[in-house]
């Protein structure tokens, strides 16, 4: 399925990489989320991801949120200029703070948030994510990662070397350190699908 890109609404933030990664980003959700199911997605941005996927999924119920106000802002602009009755408005969530404004979900979404934060961010987004989700609930990582220690591409190594000179508690994260902290928080091996761009889409399943 192609969307056209829409004209970035009055009040709404745009980031050209979301208009990349969306439809690869979506055929991975279509396969994974349930059929009819409250989704909540952690660091929505600017909120094009939020109102695409909601479009594109009817039947999903889609509960935003971010912790800067300037993105639910922008997440309300898309929201409405898409006219999605299915979006609703983002709340104010920050990972490490508890308890979540949402106390429970179907599944979790989460589009590069965990290397551009501490991994304290990480450690707190399995532990809430357990807490809110049933049992076999999804929570779905997307981003770039390592695998074994190692950068799958150079332009990942020199996105890393950017991030740690801006705040050296951010980087891009080996696959096996995320497994592990899934598996302590109470969710199963990672399904792992390979991305554009050098990026991955993780599936975990609670058990």
């Amino acid at each position: 399925m192609f969307f056209d890109p829409q004209p970035v609404p009055a009040g709404g933030l745009h980031a050209a990489a979301t208009e990349r990664n969306r439809e690869p980003i979506l055929a991975v959700l279509q396969r994974v989320l349930p059929p009819q199911a409250l989704v909540l997605e952690i660091a929505s941005g600017t909120g094009q991801h939020a109102a695409f996927f909601a479009a594109a999924l009817p039947a999903l119920r889609w509960q935003p949120s971010d912790p800067v106000p300037a993105h639910r802002q922008s997440v309300a602009a898309w929201a409405t200029a898409g006219g999605l009755a299915n979006v609703a408005p983002a709340v104010e969530l920050d990972v490490e703070r508890w308890p979540w404004p949402v106390t429970r979900a179907d599944a979790i979404v989460c589009i590069n948030m965990i290397h551009i934060a501490p991994w304290s961010a990480a450690q707190a987004l399995f532990a809430g994510a357990a807490r809110i989700l049933p049992a076999a609930g999804v929570l779905f990582l997307y981003g770039p990662f390592k695998r074994d220690g190692q950068h799958t591409a150079e332009s990942n190594q020199r996105f890393d070397e950017r991030l740690r000179a801006e705040d050296p508690r951010w980087g891009v994260r080996d696959l096996a350190d995320v497994a592990a902290l899934a598996r302590d928080a109470g969710f199963g091996e990672p399904e792992v699908v390979a991305m554009p761009a050098n990026n991955l889409s993780l599936i975990f399943r609670r058990r």
